[in-house]
């Protein structure tokens, strides 16, 4: 661990738009060799996490209105350590918009996300 007391960018979880979480965790589990990370439901809508080796990857249902609308940004989740002095660091940079805040979540992390100026979501978070 990192013993300064600055944000420290750890890890990277990409996040990939689907269209179908069941579907795709399926996909990926018996035909590219990953396991079920996590997965908050049962059915075609949701977020799930798959892994294998030293990675993880991040699935993200979105409804057909998006992916009509020419859905097409990217969201990275960035596993950090020191997370309150990185969103200060950040809250002087002028790069959040007016709702990000630094919170705890139901799914039990500490996290702020915002958008990068070509609309790729960026979220930085730690376990809580």
């Amino acid at each position: 661990m990192d013993t300064n007391k600055q944000g420290y960018l750890k890890q990277i979880h990409p996040v990939l738009p689907v269209k179908d979480i069941t579907k795709t965790i399926d996909y990926y589990v018996s035909k590219l060799g990953f396991k079920l990370a996590f997965t908050d439901t049962t059915d075609a809508n949701g977020y799930a996490g798959v892994g294998r080796d030293g990675i993880e990857i991040h699935l993200q249902w979105h409804d057909s209105i998006e992916w009509e609308n020419g859905f097409n940004t990217q969201m990275l989740r960035i596993y950090v350590e020191h997370i309150e002095q990185l969103f200060e660091e950040y809250k002087t940079k002028n790069v959040f918009h007016k709702n990000t805040t630094l919170k705890s979540t139901p799914w039990r992390t500490k996290e702020f996300a915002f958008y990068d100026l070509f609309g790729n979501g960026l979220t930085f978070y730690r376990d809580n």
